[in-house]
């Protein structure tokens, strides 16, 4: 398998994790008897006449060798979920914390955002206002020490590091801090808070009258921050609104049908969700939305999952505006969280979800067995789907309408109504090794922290753009490419040139701007961007 195709592979999967959502939307409506049975799962095992208990107790009792009880229990717990849906999962205790961060608006933490480079944890960025602002750590810094022990190596992960730096309100971290410039460790204590957690990436004017707004997720706060966009787009001249859903694997369900609402007239149907202890739930519009008569653009790809889908279904369903970009994952199960009695949970499967028009978006899947699900973007790549229309496969033949009478069809994800191809006219072999390596990131990286007093002097995209635009650049990454074991091949640098320098330069941005800086820059070439740019500028 080539780099590439590994590179997609990697991407797919971790799309995949993302992918596991809550639906909580629908918890009131809950059979009350599920609440009992998984609360006492576990407790159940131990009960006279249950087989998994009988098995554990006989081991527990004859096995030949000591056995942890408990770790049985945990892998068991793993298994017996997994003969479900793909996205039923069962969630140690352990890991249940940093789960369920990823869609609360908030956490309490030092407030830094970090990567991990040659085996360091490097701070990309530190957030205004929070813990580690205050003590005076800084973008750049390395984070070589905590609570007095050196925090190095090919051992550091993500994960150990959030569960390191994050932590009760109140509570202290110490840090030890290697800064560019100082020879020795800077020492810092310093007292977590709460963080809180922005799923808009950005709303910025991308054209005359035309605002857009990028939305990661549906968490806790997606809705007020979606608002707060709005607000500031119509403050700023916005009449029509692109919403860029891609790569946005889902979230919280009401938060999704409270932004649709903004763009619907009253009375129109949303989505409606319907499973086995569930009878069905419609949630309509109510009128009350604030882009009623706004035109709108929603932005999808083969990332786009669940409450993004629902966004994207219900705008195409009623035709209310157009949906670009390519067809999108195709998730249509609504998941619920159960908390087991030793902090552990299970997210489990508990309805489907309908667009108005009544067509399910999720794709096949077999039950315990998820390994050709798994692949199943990775195989569209392969059919060459993400390349061309004419190989999508839609797994479901039946016709549905949307509200003028268009058709539209399920069972494998929301079919956009204008078709965006994945670019691959700047791809080479060069290329794919200095992506695939994250050697562009890296170096992005490097030149910031060694040009950070000048560049910092900047507080706009557009002055840093021009500067970056004097300087030597490419130059600069090619020979540290070279240093990196990637050799220059000047066609190929030709050919790939306008990719690496917007990313470059978003890159650099990123870490001196923040998201700000960064995504005004990497859709300046934006095909889907500039499709949907000149939708809205028709758009009467």
């Amino acid at each position: 398998m080539g780099k590439k195709n590994l590179s997609l592979v990697v991407i797919v999967l971790v799309a995949l994790i993302c992918g596991i959502l809550l639906g909580n939307m629908i918890a009131s409506r809950q059979n009350q008897n599920l609440d009992v049975s998984f609360g006492n799962l576990f407790k159940n095992f131990a009960k006279p006449g249950n087989k998994i208990s009988e098995i554990l107790q006989l081991i527990d009792n004859y096995y030949v060798d000591s056995v942890d009880i408990n770790n049985l229990t945990e892998d068991m717990a793993v298994d017996l979920i997994a003969k479900l849906d793909p996205h039923s999962v069962y969630i140690p205790a352990k890991d249940l914390e940093i789960v369920n961060d990823e869609l609360e608006g908030s956490f309490s933490g030092i407030g830094v955002q970090f990567n991990i480079q040659n085996d360091t944890i490097m701070i990309i960025s530190v957030i205004s206002g929070g813990p580690s602002e205050k003590v005076g750590l800084l973008a750049g810094d390395r984070i070589v020490m905590v609570d007095d022990s050196v925090f190095t190596g090919k051992q550091i992960t993500n994960e150990k590091v959030l569960r390191k730096l994050r932590g009760p309100v109140n509570t202290k971290v110490k840090l030890g801090i290697k800064r560019h410039g100082t020879k020795e460790i800077l020492k810092y204590s310093i007292t977590r808070g709460e963080i809180p957690v922005s799923s808009v990436d950005i709303s910025y004017m991308v054209a005359p009258q035309t605002g857009l707004i990028k939305v990661n997720k549906f968490g806790e706060s997606t809705y007020s921050e979606f608002l707060v966009a709005i607000a500031k787009l119509k403050k700023g001249g916005a009449t029509k609104f692109i919403i860029d859903l891609r790569e946005n694997s889902g979230g919280y369900l009401e938060r999704a049908i409270a932004m649709i609402n903004e763009f619907l007239p009253a009375g129109q149907l949303i989505v409606y969700t319907e499973g086995k202890s569930y009878p069905r739930f419609d949630a309509n519009s109510d009128g009350t939305g604030s882009c009623i008569n706004n035109p709108v653009v929603v932005l999808i790809d083969e990332f786009s999952a669940s409450a993004s889908e629902i966004f994207a279904g219900a705008i195409q369903d009623n035709d209310r505006g157009t949906i670009i970009g390519r067809r999108s994952f195709g998730k249509g199960l609504v998941q619920q969280q159960k908390s087991l009695s030793d902090g552990s949970a299970i997210r489990l499967t508990v309805a489907k979800y309908y667009t108005p028009s009544g067509r399910s978006i999720q794709k096949p899947y077999q039950i315990g067995n998820n390994d050709d699900y798994n692949m199943d973007i990775y195989n569209r790549f392969l059919h060459g789907e993400l390349y061309t229309q004419d190989s999508v496969q839609q797994a479901d033949t039946v016709v549905y309408k949307t509200l003028s009478g268009r058709t539209v069809y399920g069972g494998g994800g929301i079919m956009p109504d204008i078709f965006i191809p994945r670019d691959t006219t700047e791809f080479t072999p060069y290329l794919n090794q200095v992506v695939n390596y994250a050697h562009l990131y890296q170096f992005a990286f490097a030149y910031t922290d060694k040009n950070r007093q000048q560049l910092s002097k900047f507080k706009n995209w557009k002055g840093l753009v021009q500067y970056l635009d004097k300087q030597n650049l490419l130059q600069e990454f090619v020979a540290y490419a070279e240093e990196k074991g990637v050799k220059a091949v000047p066609n190929e640098i030709r050919q790939s040139e306008k990719f690496m320098m917007t990313r470059l330069k978003a890159y650099i941005s990123r870490n001196i701007l923040g998201d700000p800086g960064f995504f005004p820059i990497l859709f300046e070439n934006d095909e889907a961007v500039k499709k949907a740019v000149e939708v809205l500028a028709k758009n009467k």
